[in-house]
């Protein structure tokens, strides 16, 4: 039986691979990266320019150790939205500045202090179910974007994206499963090529759509902007810093269950966190939103077996490229909502199997009760829409239902230290 070859995180890719590799990266990321800036009403260039930065960056401060592509992160859609309405864009640039380097900071912390606290905190029956949500919370935003799935009563869906979502979602599925040799590592690339070919039939875009795009100027510079600093624009854009953190450690973990080494010691977490945080300020200096690691990607990764630094370099490099290049950067935009929609339908079940594994890995005994409420609570909270309101921050999803993990697993941690839990006999 012919098993799929793992490319490993240093390991170099030959040139026939490394473009369509690369690309499949940059797809992946692209439709939810984007969106960020085009919510904020800023031009998506100078955040293609500044996530190939930041994520180049991030290569580098973690030593080439830990693959991960920065993207546009959405944590800070609700501050900085009302920032935003209140004094202007170059406020909440303002804001992200300080939460990136509040960021560096408790990457010092972490660097101090380690990281075995992490198993006391987030023991494996607790991770396992945040890493799950991180996927899982996601899959209505992957079908609404592959229209399959209507945003409104008032708005029907369309037979058009529906088949455009199924073919690009199929692809990818058989393309895991059937692709051998070459094809069997591009996959997702190949997916979005058959979704977009079958977008121009369904004239879910036409050819005016790319005529356009080719013809705009060759040569584009990114809109830049400067940042301002307002203290109550601040304080109201700082407590994002809890749903980073507890992303990023979502993320490490996840992706080193994937790649089969424990990033948060090798190269460490305080690297990471502290590439995510620089990445995030020098976004902020120049105009751009605040960047953080993808699931996008690490599903990609999860799919492929394709864990190369050397691949995301080259993904970052195309997304600068592109920020420059008129036409490059217009065509990838043509890419319609279904296909982006049926690829993210996968990538996002990909990462919730990853949770299952951190599971299975933990080899978490559910018949101790502590795990089975652990894991239950957790999954209930991320999955039942519960919010709770702090100020300007609204916490949750996932990132509530870390919180509420930590919370539980610190108390248990406490009741066992005293012997009071019945599943210590």
């Amino acid at each position: 039986m012919e098993k799929r070859r793992i490319i490993q995180v240093e390991e170099k890719v030959e040139p026939k691979l490394l473009i369509p590799l690369s690309l499949q990266h940059m797809f992946a990321m692209f439709g939810a990266s984007v969106l960020v800036p085009i919510i904020f009403n800023i031009n998506p260039a100078v955040v293609l320019l500044m996530n190939g930065i930041g994520t180049l960056l991030f290569i580098l401060i973690t030593k080439g150790k830990a693959p991960a592509y920065l993207g546009s992160s959405f944590a800070f859609l609700g501050p900085a939205g009302i920032v935003i309405s209140q004094w202007g864009y170059p406020f909440a640039l303002g804001g992200f500045i300080v939460v990136g380097f509040a960021l560096c900071v408790l990457s010092l912390i972490i660097y101090k202090f380690g990281v075995k606290w992490i198993d006391v905190v987030l023991p494996a029956a607790a991770m396992g179910p945040v890493v799950a949500l991180i996927g899982l919370e996601l899959a209505k935003t992957a079908a609404e974007t592959g229209g399959v799935v209507s945003t409104s009563p008032d708005v029907p869906i369309e037979p058009k994206n529906v088949l455009v979502f199924l073919v690009t979602l199929a692809v990818a599925v058989l393309g895991n499963v059937l692709f051998r040799k070459f094809f069997a590592v591009i996959p997702i690339l190949i997916a979005i090529v058959a979704g977009y070919i079958t977008a121009l039939f369904a004239k879910v875009i036409t050819i005016s759509d790319l005529s356009k795009a080719v013809h705009v100027p060759f040569f584009h510079m990114p809109n830049f902007q400067l940042p301002q600093f307002k203290i109550e624009a601040i304080i109201m854009i700082l407590p994002v810093i809890l749903v980073l953190a507890s992303e990023h450690i979502g993320h490490q973990i996840v992706t080193s269950k994937i790649v089969d080494r424990d990033l948060l010691k090798n190269p460490g977490l305080h690297r990471s966190l502290l590439a995510d945080g620089i990445s995030t300020m020098l976004s902020g200096f120049v105009g751009s939103v605040p960047t953080t690691t993808y699931g996008e990607n690490i599903g990609v990764m999860a799919m492929t077996k394709v864990y190369s630094v050397q691949v995301i370099a080259g993904a970052a490099i195309i997304s600068i490229l592109s920020a420059f290049i008129g036409p490059v950067a217009e065509l990838i935009r043509t890419i319609p909502g279904p296909v982006i929609g049926g690829i993210s339908f996968l990538l996002y079940g990909t990462i919730g199997a990853s949770g299952i594994r951190v599971m299975v890995d933990g080899q978490v005994d559910y018949s101790r009760s502590r795990n089975l409420v652990l894991t239950s609570v957790i999954f209930i909270t991320g999955l039942s829409g519960v919010t709770l309101q702090f100020g300007k921050v609204t916490l949750t999803g996932m990132v509530l239902s870390s919180i509420v993990g930590m919370g539980l697993s610190l108390l248990f941690y406490a009741f066992e230290k005293l012997h009071m839990m019945n599943d210590q006999q």
